[in-house]
């Protein structure tokens, strides 16, 4: 038997329940991985509520871990039991034991442990996409970042500075404020009610050519008049809940703005994609271009504390339960 978090009806954390499962066979083309550490991430918290539609209920939400390769599907060449392998985007990872997809793991280098490979899987290929293909942060642009504290923000935090991008950080408090000063950014901004003339003195009244936000609702509107005209809006969460329905209209009376909701699935849907965006978050990390803040450990049985925690916005950096 395998033990697992599962959920038989959308709603608070206490829904999550920890519980034997029989320990799932891998059919063709798929691996077992017994996991040492899983990643939280807020898309856990979309399932479990029920924003997002579960595929199936009962439900094992979590979409990012680490472990070893504890048996081969047929027709499995790419992988060996005993590999240390690490995954994103596949439902399924708040167990001991999961089964998944061969083409979706990618090989964890021995420089790096299953805790950090487990946090930063979904998180650090979310800022790689979006650094390097949603919009190419290039030297000498000026970019904001919201919920810079967070797993997400932190990374894209360094990475931009990386790149050599001027990064705004918006965070919810002043602790948070000086840990992301301590990662990169070079201006902060405390609540999003002052940002946009935060932008404005910094640029010099030019604004920014693009937006990074996964807060949603509470942030969408000043996160848009924070863009130079042409500018690229990319909306890539909802922790505050979904934006509501815009007017098009406003995009043209903004300055002709580009808005975009991307994904990682979308993003690494190619084999060739997935390998490409993995190689590049591992060589900044193992540069130290890109430090990973694990800045939270639990239990994996004690999820729901987990949960709590992130909705209330008592984490920072990313947060990994270990089975």
């Amino acid at each position: 038997m395998t033990k697992a978090i599962r959920i038989h009806t959308p709603g608070g954390p206490e829904v999550m329940k920890w519980e034997d499962v029989p320990t799932p066979e891998p059919g063709p083309g798929e691996v077992l991985v017994k996991q040492a550490a899983v990643g939280l991430n807020y898309i856990d918290v979309y399932f479990r509520t029920g924003l997002y539609k579960a595929p199936t209920m009962p439900l094992i939400i979590g979409q990012e871990g680490a472990g070893t390769v504890a048996a081969l599907g047929a027709g499995v060449t790419s992988l060996a039991v005993g590999d240390r392998v690490a995954y994103a985007g596949a439902i399924g990872g708040y167990a001991t034991e999961r089964v998944i997809a061969a083409d979706r793991l990618v090989k964890l280098p021995s420089g790096i442990s299953f805790e950090i490979g487990a946090s930063m899987m979904l998180q650090g290929m979310t800022a790689q996409y979006l650094l390097r293909r949603t919009y190419k942060v290039k030297p000498g642009d000026t970019v904001v970042v919201h919920a810079a504290a967070g797993g997400v923000g932190l990374i894209l935090c360094q990475w931009a500075k990386h790149l050599g991008a001027t990064v705004i950080g918006v965070v919810s408090t002043e602790a948070k404020a000086a840990l992301v000063r301590a990662h990169g950014a070079a201006q902060v901004v405390v609540g999003h009610e002052g940002l946009v003339a935060e932008v404005k003195r910094v640029t010099g009244g030019a604004m920014v050519p693009v937006v990074y936000d996964s807060v949603g609702k509470d942030t969408f509107t000043a996160s848009l008049d924070c863009l130079a005209p042409l500018g690229l809006m990319v909306s890539y969460g909802n922790a505050s809940g979904p934006v509501p329905p815009i007017e098009i209209g406003i995009l043209s009376a903004k300055g002709s703005l580009y808005l975009t909701r991307p994904s990682l699935v979308t993003y690494t849907s190619k084999r060739t994609d997935l390998e490409t965006v993995a190689a590049d978050l591992f060589d900044v990390v193992q540069k130290g271009a890109v430090k990973i803040a694990v800045n939270q450990t639990f239990k994996l049985a004690d999820a729901a504390q987990a949960h709590i925690a992130l909705e209330s916005r008592a984490t920072t950096g990313s947060t990994v339960l270990i089975p």
